[in-house]
């Protein structure tokens, strides 16, 4: 599976500047209020580590050691020691959440029992930290549209290849967005979360969403929505394996070639938008001199 890193991450980054650049210094925002007032922390790391066991569970993995824990969290939060690390996972050990599995001097963690499907958002990230794994799909998806011209070749063999490719990467794009939508809509929910801050990335997202999405067909919409863009917890597509993977690009490539007219439109649109937001930014700078 793939594995976040700088370069994943910068690759991420760089087709947000691509799809959405309004939101490339917002998109992960990440603000908790009790590690600010050093209240909680206890409960904040069982959280987190969870939503990281969350991350490698969705991922296939289901043992993973405390090393592994220990690395993915320096991705996503502020550092801390090992045996902090190892502290709450044998926390959550005692407390049922986990189990372990001993393979000579390597210790794993496994979850006693699967994590819940279809629970409300609210009761899920009163235990789990969901931002690894809306990240971790937000990355996956970000390499597809990094390789659609790849993926296109691999699938198509007639029809006008750049036009598919191009749909492919709208759809993949807008998906991206759903799934920053999708995690900052769960952190609102978040006992630790700064609700304003989640709330302003929220508006953020939904304006840029709306201004690429509101001429598309509606099913289409709830289609990227609901099952791409959401992690399977909450409905979701699983692709976790090759067969599941294979299956959902082929549906997105023949989503791409039913949609392809709608999607010309609304690239014709947004365009315009664009070009009438510049023009007016530019008579409201020049007011500004000429009020000097």
């Amino acid at each position: 599976m793939l594995e976040i890193t700088e370069l994943t991450i910068y690759i991420l980054e760089k087709i947000i500047h691509e799809i959405a650049p309004e939101l490339l210094n917002v998109y992960n925002v990440r603000e908790d209020e009790s590690e600010e007032q050093q209240i909680k922390t206890g409960q904040l790391h069982e959280n987190r580590i969870l939503g990281i066991m969350l991350k490698f569970y969705l991922e296939g993995r289901k043992k993973v050691t405390t090393r592994d824990v220990e690395l993915e969290y320096k991705k996503f939060y502020k550092d801390i020691a090992r045996s902090t690390v190892s502290t709450y996972l044998n926390i959550l050990k005692k407390e049922g959440t986990l189990s372990k599995e001993r393979d000579g001097r390597l210790v794993y963690y496994i979850f006693f029992e699967d994590p819940p499907d279809a629970v409300s958002p609210f009761w899920f990230t009163r235990l789990f930290c969901v931002d690894p794994a809306y990240f971790y799909r937000a990355i996956y998806f970000s390499s597809l549209y990094s390789i659609a011209d790849v993926i296109i070749k691999k699938h198509i063999k007639k029809g006008n290849f750049d036009e598919i490719v191009d749909c492919f990467r709208y759809l993949t794009g807008i998906i991206i967005l759903y799934i920053l939508k999708n995690r900052s809509s769960k952190c609102i929910l978040c006992q630790f979360g700064k609700q304003e801050s989640y709330n302003d990335l929220l508006e953020a997202i939904n304006s840029a969403i709306k201004d690429r999405t509101d001429v598309l067909p509606s099913e289409l919409q709830e289609i990227l929505f609901k099952k791409y863009a959401e992690i399977p917890n909450f409905g979701g597509y699983h692709c976790e394996d090759s067969d599941k993977e294979i299956e959902m690009i082929e549906q997105l490539i023949s989503l791409a070639n039913q949609y392809k007219k709608d999607m010309e439109y609304q690239t014709l649109v947004l365009n315009r938008r664009i070009n009438t937001r510049l023009l007016e930014k530019v008579k409201e700078d020049n007011k500004k001199i000429s009020s000097f």
